[in-house]
């Protein structure tokens, strides 16, 4: 049984699967990935029990193969071939020979029939298109918001709901959400799950910036997205997400828009005088006028001034700068608009090129 196949048709699709292969894993097989070959084509696939990435690639040569061999073992010895190598896979009993010109390397494998597939979920699932380089803008436009290790799981992920005819994706900490939506080409149930945080990371970096359609699939306890030659498979956390309904605030009167980049490079500097662990910064708003102001625990003081077309009330509030700045970075305009009711409430950040998008952080006392 060999196949060959040329390193640099291998080395994409073999980075794009090992990045979810955990490094330490109680199960020694899940460090390995499934490889399998029939009719010209390679067929690559990784788990983490909670996700699974599966790609397909051409190769030169047809051949029959079926084993699991380690992820990582493989793209070092991939990476570290010269440019435009072939690559010939020989196994034979327990072991893979991976051969490219006078190189050759001799590899432990485990058997197939150990390998711990993901497959589809049975049952009533949701089946939605999107084009890829729309599905990646979204979730790039939400992700920063998501918890890292909260105990709140459920605050680890996105939410995806699919109601009537949108698809909309909420990111939330617990001090800041971000709200982006789209518009689907049919009318759908209502149906929400919450997709971890590895998934979302994962799905950004597997994206294209491609007109090419990805199919999601939105069952009760799974998600599947196809797309290209490539198909994943996701748990879903099993936990209810905020009503983000309540959220985000309707009717702030006090707002003006201002120049992004011009805001984000005042705050960054700010920041820089902030207390490293509240990064607390003052928003003291006065008429056409916006100061920064920020101190920390060593009596340093930093103040920005910027010229702002503001005719709203008095108004002198307190923000963790990091989620401002965070979402600055993040929105791809020339202009945003802050919103405020009065000093103990949150501010809603919006984009005025992209009026799907929203974005609340809570205030903070300094």
């Amino acid at each position: 049984m060999n196949i060959q196949i040329n390193r640099e048709t291998l080395l994409k699709p073999l980075t794009s699967v090992t990045s979810i292969v955990e490094k330490r894993h109680t199960l020694p097989i899940l460090s390995n990935l499934l490889l399998e070959a029939k009719q010209n084509k390679i067929y690559l696939t990784a788990t983490d029990l909670e996700m699974q990435i599966s790609l397909s690639v051409d190769s030169a040569t047809g051949g029959d193969l079926l084993t699991t061999i380690s992820a990582k073992k493989l793209l070092d010895i991939c990476r570290s071939l010269p440019d435009s190598s072939e690559i010939n896979m020989v196994t034979n009993d327990s072991r893979v020979t991976v051969k490219a010109g006078k190189s050759r390397f001799n590899l432990q494998t485990l058997p197939a029939a150990d390998y711990p597939v993901m497959t589809k979920a049975s049952g009533q699932s949701t089946l939605i298109n999107i084009d890829q380089r729309q599905l990646k803008d979204l979730l790039k436009q939400v992700e920063f918001a998501m918890a890292q290790q909260d105990i709140r799981y459920y605050l680890n992920g996105l939410l995806f709901e699919v109601s009537a005819n949108r698809l909309n994706i909420v990111g939330t900490d617990g001090h800041r959400l971000s709200f982006t939506s789209t518009e689907l080409k049919q009318n759908y149930e209502k149906q929400e799950v919450i997709l971890p945080r590895k998934t979302v990371i994962e799905l950004i970096k597997l994206l294209d910036d491609s007109e090419e359609d990805v199919n999601i699939e939105i069952s009760s306890n799974q998600v599947n997205f196809s797309f290209a030659n490539i198909k994943l498979i996701s748990k879903v956390i099993d936990g209810k997400f905020p009503d983000y309904n309540r959220v985000i605030p309707i009717g702030h009167q006090n707002s003006f828009t201002t120049d992004r980049v011009g805001v984000l490079l005042a705050m960054q500097r700010a920041s820089i005088l902030s207390n490293e662990k509240y990064r607390g910064i003052r928003m003291v708003l006065s008429a056409n006028n916006l100061k920064l102001i920020s101190t920390n625990s060593d009596q340093e003081e930093a103040e920005e001034e910027l010229e702002v077309n503001y005719t709203g009330d008095a108004l002198d509030i307190g923000f963790n700068v990091t989620y401002l700045i965070d979402v600055l970075n993040n929105a791809n305009s020339e202009e945003a608009t802050f919103s405020f009711a009065d000093a103990n409430s949150s501010c809603l950040i919006t984009i005025p090129s992209n009026v799907e998008y929203k974005y609340v952080v809570m205030p903070m006392r300094i």
